[in-house]
């Protein structure tokens, strides 16, 4: 079976769980050399062993990083090609979500979500673009994917400084498209709604919190925002982004696709 991203080295960041967990295993399914990229170096290990458990032969590293820290971004970008190479795919999917109404949204947080979801992204970028460009004018196309979200599109109460830096994100990546299209490279979104992941529990659990409803109860009303009546499952999201990927996507440039079961279209 004819394999394209055969021995592309894939860097994805926030790898240790959910989606992160779910766009690794289905890139190593299609014969990428891996980094994982996250905070909790526990989470990356026994993700890793989870991937060599499930692929055969698969390739891959682990770092760890604190993505709104340059310097650290910087050193494990460094460390990432030593060990497989310049990058040819980057997945931004190191994210942070605090439910706050605005006017509890003090200084730290505001600027903590920026840092994470926007500044990260920005620094991932920054640092594997140099060699991303190299090897694209050598024949080896780049992706940069970012994993953004419903809130880089719409308004969502509660989580102001989320949504104004996943509108962000939705910003560089369509200047970004534009600027890299004639480089072999090209720069798209995904953007998930509310999706089977620890950050939608952590919002299940502020929902029973608050309201006193059951988690039963707080999951069906997060739900009840996608058409489809369910949360969006990472495998779903993974599946676009690999998607992306291949050489057949070459002309999807500078897009952020909604993967919400219709929220968008209503």
């Amino acid at each position: 079976m004819t394999r394209p991203l055969h021995e592309r080295h894939a860097l994805i960041t926030g790898a240790g769980s959910g989606i992160g967990a779910a766009i690794a295993l289905a890139l190593a399914q299609q014969g990428c050399r891996l980094t994982l990229m996250g905070r909790s170096l526990e989470r990356l290990e026994t993700q890793a062993q989870s991937l060599r458990e499930q692929v055969a032969q698969v390739k891959v590293e682990i770092v760890s990083v604190d993505v709104s820290d340059m310097a650290q971004v910087q050193s494990a970008v460094a460390q990432a090609q030593e060990r497989a190479g310049a990058v040819h795919i980057l997945i931004n999917n190191a994210g942070l979500a605090q439910s706050q109404p605005f006017v509890r949204t003090d200084p730290d947080l505001w600027q903590r979500t920026l840092a994470v979801n926007l500044n990260g992204t920005y620094h991932m970028i920054y640092a594997v673009l140099p060699a991303m460009l190299q090897a694209a004018e050598q024949g080896t196309p780049g992706r940069i994917i970012q994993v953004a979200s419903t809130a880089g599109l719409m308004g969502y109460p509660y989580v102001s400084a989320y949504t104004a830096a996943k509108h962000g994100v939705i910003g560089l990546t369509r200047a970004l498209a534009l600027e890299l299209a004639r480089q072999n490279i090209t720069v798209n979104a995904v953007c998930p709604g509310y999706t089977d992941t620890a950050i939608v529990s952590q919002a299940i659990g502020n929902i029973v919190n608050k309201t006193g409803q059951s988690e039963e109860q707080a999951r069906l009303a997060l739900a009840q925002r996608n058409p489809m009546r369910r949360l969006v499952q990472p495998t779903e999201v993974a599946d676009a982004v690999t998607w992306l990927c291949q050489p057949s996507s070459a002309s999807i440039n500078g897009q952020a696709i909604a993967i919400d079961g219709g929220e968008q279209a209503g």
